[in-house]
């Protein structure tokens, strides 16, 4: 009676060169949104700006407002390229709409 056996050594198995390619995590550059201060907006719009645009409860938009006041500028979120232009176009439209010269700009993080 034979009986086989697996040989000591198993050839060698050539696998196809299985591109797998192991995606790393590609984020989109991450810009800050920079919120600036002038003498004819009032506080009350950006509060509502921040809360209604950025979607900041009342106590962090009130914060932020009073940085933007005191210091000349506050940096509201970091988010990436697209969205950043667009927040900024939605505030400068809401502002041209209440007649207030009030300007955010953007810049890389």
């Amino acid at each position: 009676m034979s009986t086989e056996t697996l040989p000591e050594v198993l050839p060698d198995i050539e696998h196809e060169n299985e591109d797998v390619e192991r995606t790393s995590k590609t984020y989109l550059p991450l810009y800050k949104v920079i919120m600036w201060d002038d003498d004819m907006t009032t506080m009350e719009f950006v509060i509502r700006i921040l809360t209604n645009l950025f979607r900041k409860d009342y106590t962090t938009a009130e914060k932020l407002m009073y940085e933007i006041h005191f210091k000349g500028a506050a940096h509201v979120e970091t988010l990436p390229l697209e969205q950043a232009e667009f927040k900024v176009e939605q505030v400068h439209s809401a502002a041209a709409m209440e007649q207030f010269p009030f300007r955010c700009t953007i810049e890389p993080v």
